[in-house]
């Protein structure tokens, strides 16, 4: 459980006002018309905001999504000297940052363990300062997620690195230096790290079995606008050319991929339609042609995607995640709950996190018929679902409950938002606004 942050420590984030002590009370059986505006997504803001941390000139980010993730990523870069100006409304926020004063000795450890991204400072930090100390980041407990790729990865660029205590001390007194990295696995917040840390390095750096999803391409674009050399932004070697002296940028945040996903199949669950504002279909990868084969049909327009349920209706059907392009592991939790009133039977292999069946037993208390086996998941279409008490036990896990009680038969009471509230930028405003019987309530 992610522990409730006091107002004071969000001052770097005025739009973010911490709601403790909520639920969300969602009566279902509505079905969702309109349009639901896709927000930029979490993923690819994360790294872009710390990609910041590498000039001293101004660096502005627009269309932020106004979740709590970028809201404590921002509190830590405001703590380490960056200024930071906001502008916009939820639907949409710019963010300018300047981080020409940086204090590498501030970071701190109590926002680092709230999230994982945070441990993509340790990249930029020791290229921009030569130095980096915090602890180990926290995030979703979803998995085992090591660290092991970015410090062998950094420790080839000739980094000093220490781990004991929960703590991580990096040092590099002499700078970085490229190196050819051959990545274990495609890890995608390895990769994200050391090619922050490659645009300062001296020399060329080669990352080879780099990851390939959207949002590492997304960061690669903003550090060639700040004036980094990287090619091989399609495949999965990457060359950085090192030793830039980066200027400011301007960049747009990609729209998010895993809310498009999401809302199609919430979009599906209660047979409504719903136009995906600012969604794009090539964003997907693998999940276009998996989710048409469970009954999402969806239709390109030239601004965004049109989901609705297919007239066959919701199909059982197999999967297993995989690294970008195969489907997300982060789409698995909705999918199977879109897949928990399909015709038939499907069968869902988890191939990246061990512990991301952890929302299992929270549908079955709505009456999902899943059994698990390992690292699969069997899930036995039932005709409803009903309405019961649930809580979220990380973020993806909060969206599929969503899903689960739009489409279920009476009241869910949706316990662990700031899970939620993590990772979506006003979901269960954006619902209510295409007719989700959905609030917030306090908790009795």
């Amino acid at each position: 459980m992610i522990p409730s942050l006091d107002a004071s420590l969000l001052a770097a984030s005025p739009w973010w006002r911490p709601d403790p002590g909520t639920h969300l009370v969602i009566r279902g059986g509505a079905r969702l018309t309109g349009t639901y505006p896709i927000s930029g997504a979490k993923n690819a803001a994360l790294p872009l905001m710390v990609a910041a941390l590498l000039s001293p000139h101004l660096v502005t980010l627009h269309n932020l999504p106004a979740n709590l993730d970028v809201a404590v990523l921002a509190n830590l870069l405001q703590r380490l000297g960056v200024g930071l100006g906001w502008s916009g409304g939820r639907a949409g926020l710019t963010l300018t940052l300047c981080a020409d004063r940086l204090h590498p000795r501030r970071i701190e450890g109590a926002l680092v363990g709230r999230m994982r991204a945070s441990i993509l400072l340790l990249g930029a930090m020791l290229a921009r300062c030569g130095e980096a100390s915090l602890p180990m980041p926290g995030g979703d407990a979803i998995g085992l997620r090591g660290i092991d790729f970015h410090v062998a990865g950094l420790r080839a660029m000739g980094a000093e690195i220490d781990l004991a205590g929960g703590m991580i001390q990096a040092r590099a007194p002499r700078g970085l230096h490229g190196a050819e990295i051959l990545l274990p696995q495609p890890s995608v917040g390895a990769t994200q790290n050391l090619m922050l840390a490659a645009v300062l390095a001296r020399g060329g750096t080669v990352i080879r079995n780099a990851a390939r999803e959207p949002e590492i391409a997304d960061l690669a674009r903003c550090l060639i606008a700040m004036g980094a050399g990287i090619t091989g932004l399609d495949g999965d070697l990457l060359t950085v050319q090192g030793g830039a002296s980066l200027t400011g940028a301007v960049h747009s945040v990609m729209p998010d991929r895993i809310e498009t996903g999401t809302l199609a199949c919430a979009a599906a669950v209660t047979d409504g339609e719903l136009f995906l504002e600012h969604a794009r279909a090539e964003l997907l990868g693998a999940g276009m042609p998996l989710l048409a084969a469970a009954g999402v049909a969806l239709e390109e327009t030239g601004t965004g995607l049109v989901a609705r349920r297919a007239s066959a209706g919701l199909i059982g059907t197999d999967f297993r995640t995989m690294p970008y392009p195969g489907f997300a592991t982060d789409l698995q939790s909705p999918v199977m709950a879109m897949l928990a009133t399909a015709r038939g039977a499907s069968a869902i292999t988890e191939t990246i996190f061990e512990q991301r069946f952890r929302h299992v037993d929270e549908l079955r208390k709505l009456g999902a018929d899943i059994t698990v086996h390992g690292r699969t998941a069997w899930v036995r279409g039932v005709t409803r679902l009903t309405g019961a008490r649930v809580t979220a036990t990380d973020l993806r896990a909060a969206a599929a409950l969503v899903l689960a009680g739009l489409g279920a038969r009476g009241e869910t009471a949706l316990d662990g938002l700031e899970h939620l509230d993590r990772g979506y930028d006003g979901m269960a405003e954006k619902l209510a606004a295409c007719g989700a019987d959905i609030r917030r309530e306090a908790r009795a």
